[in-house]
């Protein structure tokens, strides 16, 4: 995969713990923790979409959607 540099800025605070984290080799550099960190964070914000986009479905109209798409399926093969 592609990779491309960024700059951020960060508290100094959360530097240290940072740093903390690469010394006590729980990861094995700043930008590899940050990246974990970022990935984590973008995964768990679709999950979130995911759910809450779900929770608008309406449970009545979904299953008459999926009945139907079913005798759709059920009538194309062969006796």
């Amino acid at each position: 995969m592609a990779s491309a540099k960024i700059a951020i800025t960060m508290d100094k605070d959360t530097v240290h713990r940072l740093d903390q984290l690469v010394k006590d080799r729980v990861f094995p550099s700043r930008s590899r923790a940050i990246q974990d960190a970022v990935e984590e964070k973008l995964k768990r914000l679709e999950r979130s979409r995911l759910a809450r986009e779900c929770s608008m479905l309406d449970p009545t109209e979904e299953r008459a959607i999926a009945e139907e798409g079913m005798s759709e399926e059920l009538e194309r093969w062969p006796e």
